[in-house]
């Protein structure tokens, strides 16, 4: 049996996302994320404006009149949620928490991708993989997925992203859309990244909170990691320690965005405190874009 306080909350996020999805990202979705190839469609008439090289000069030859072929875009796609669900996703200073956010997110993408009739499955991962579930289509695999993320209790605490994205390679054989949900909080995964980008369109959600930015003026504080026990005992009433805390967040998040850069990976930065629905319109806004050109 589920619990009701999770049942309540799996139907907040499916009519919370499912409304969105519909009033806004669907169409936007269905234009960022190119299909897997192209399908032949049909003959017809040449007409102005026609690309001379698509003409069937065979068709034409018996036709007498010039014929193009009309190809269509594979459609389907499988979409893969590698979502991070290490002990720092329980951490959040506002009225929620970074994994409250990644179900959130994950739940909006699936809603999207099953909107265009495509295929979804689900990779969660801490310091190694523990769930996966199989791409399917439907809703009621969506709500599936939902519940998994919500209800999800891992063993581990750590991270191990390029464990996660050797597992999606070694898997998923056939191309995906793979959104690999986490907050970066590890080394050693870039290798596994660019080999997952080489065979996927492999995109990078950036989950964080502000406080792990800016750290407030509240004298003497024992901060817990909560991936390795860690305790550490910070002045957060010295104007030095907060600015070397707020100048190491921003160079790694900026290392981070250069390196996703070179490598061809898009990314897409969210905060606990910021509505996240218009950020992730704008990125499939930007996708679109860059498949116009």
């Amino acid at each position: 049996m589920i619990p009701k306080e999770l049942l309540r909350r799996i139907r907040r996020i499916e009519i919370t996302t499912s409304r969105v999805v519909d009033e806004l990202l669907a169409g936007q979705y269905h234009s960022a994320f190119k299909g897997m190839g192209m399908e032949f469609e049909e003959v017809r008439e040449y007409q102005i404006g026609d690309d001379v090289r698509r003409i069937d000069w065979n068709v034409s030859a018996r036709a007498g009149r010039p014929h193009v072929k009309n190809f269509r875009e594979e459609r389907e796609l499988t979409v893969m949620l590698v979502v991070d669900m290490s002990g720092s996703q329980r951490f959040g200073s506002g009225d929620q928490m970074k994994r409250d956010l990644v179900a959130e997110v994950c739940a909006t993408l699936a809603f999207s991708a099953i909107k265009n009739n495509d295929n979804v499955g689900l990779i969660c991962f801490t310091d190694h993989v523990e769930k996966f579930v199989p791409p399917r289509k439907g809703p009621r695999h969506v709500l599936r997925v939902i519940r998994e993320l919500l209800a999800f209790e891992p063993s581990g605490t750590g991270t191990d992203i390029d464990a996660a994205l050797e597992y999606l390679t070694r898997i998923q054989k056939r191309k995906c859309v793979a959104f690999l949900v986490s907050d970066f909080e590890d080394d050693g995964w870039h290798r596994a990244a660019q080999v997952a980008r080489r065979r996927h369109d492999l995109i990078a959600v950036d989950i964080h909170d502000p406080r792990e930015r800016e750290l407030p003026d509240v004298g003497l504080v024992e901060l817990e990691d909560n991936e390795t026990g860690e305790l550490v005992l910070v002045d957060t009433g010295s104007a030095r320690v907060r600015r070397e805390v707020a100048a190491m967040a921003a160079r790694k998040a900026e290392d981070r965005h250069q390196w996703m850069r070179s490598n061809r990976i898009d990314q897409l930065a969210l905060d606990t405190d910021q509505p996240f629905v218009e950020t992730l319109s704008q990125f499939f806004k930007s996708r679109e874009a860059r498949r116009d050109r």
